[in-house]
């Protein structure tokens, strides 16, 4: 488990995490959001001891990791992928790690299997692609068999199986009972991982719930009717005080339910082919939350025609 209790981190005048506070727990994969400069890679840091907070701490399993006596048997984390020594193999690189941290010997083979990577394993990591330099990130988190794993953007550079084959591995991690705490800026795929969402924008905690929660809470719910009776039943929504437009042949409407759309179709014997309630994805109900959070507001007229 991981815990974060009025964690905060100044630099100079610029106050990058601000008295957050948040508890990742085992089962689920937990989903960590936030738009650029909300202070992620900060928070991920201090839980690992590699930032100093300046006030409040970060604990997994209740304490420290700076005091943890194995660390990579507890903590298994992939934060940059590319901060390697280029120079050695794959494999070399796993042995250095295996070696100075005490874990037998096998697992390297172990973790190449694992993330796909036995072909590869005596290639120069200078000559990997962004994608083979994540699978060996995560293949170097995974060596001391780690009950509790930390990933920042982990399917950076992967392609769609590489995607697919991470989701799946971490829903496995997470099923084995282990803690999974994940950040990314791919909503569509934070949709389809994560069960439960910390969100936070300019350091503070924005969002605390699981992940059909926070859509659900993030956006409205726009209710879809098809019929062939559109005029009749456009009247019938505007006589309730409703604004329906038509869009694509479907009559859309906000501020009610499928339930009162449905009464009032039968009210009036209006035929219904289809009805049903359109939720946001992840990223609108994301951009709806964190829009007054953004650090970095890009312009998108430039450039555009006159």
């Amino acid at each position: 488990m991981i815990e974060a209790r009025g964690l905060t981190k100044r630099y100079g005048d610029k106050l990058a995490v601000n008295d957050l506070s948040f508890t990742v727990r085992p089962g689920i994969v937990t989903g960590f959001l936030g738009p650029n400069g909300a202070g992620k890679s900060t928070t991920m840091r201090m839980i690992l001891g590699l930032d100093r907070p300046t006030s409040g701490q970060a604990l997994i399993n209740g304490r420290p990791y700076s005091s943890v006596h194995a660390p990579m048997q507890l903590v298994g984390a992939l934060l940059d992928a590319k901060d390697v020594h280029g120079g050695r193999t794959a494999r070399a690189h796993l042995n250095s790690l295996v070696q100075s941290n005490g874990l037998p010997k096998q697992r390297v083979d172990d973790v190449l299997a694992m993330t796909g990577m036995t072909e590869t394993a005596n290639r120069r990591i200078k000559g990997f692609s962004l994608g083979m330099s994540q699978r060996l990130g995560i293949a170097a988190a995974m060596l001391g068999d780690p009950e509790i794993l930390i990933f920042d953007e982990p399917v950076n550079g992967l392609d769609p199986e590489g995607i697919l084959w991470i989701r799946q591995f971490m829903h496995a991690l997470a099923a084995e009972g282990r803690t999974v705490f994940v950040s990314s800026h791919l909503m569509s795929e934070m949709e389809n991982t994560a069960e439960h969402l910390i969100v936070i924008g300019l350091g503070k905690l924005l969002a605390d719930m699981s992940t059909k929660d926070f859509i659900a809470a993030n956006s409205a719910g726009l209710v879809r009717v098809r019929t062939p009776h559109v005029d009749q039943m456009l009247d019938a929504l505007r006589r309730t005080g409703l604004q329906p437009n038509v869009v694509d042949g479907h009559i859309e409407v906000l501020g009610t339910t499928t339930d009162a759309v449905g009464e009032l179709a039968a009210e009036n014997r209006v035929t219904l082919h289809e009805l049903y309630t359109q939720r946001s994805s992840l990223e609108q109900a994301f951009m709806e939350m964190t829009r007054e959070s953004v650090e970095y507001h890009a312009d998108a007229t430039v450039g555009s025609p006159q």
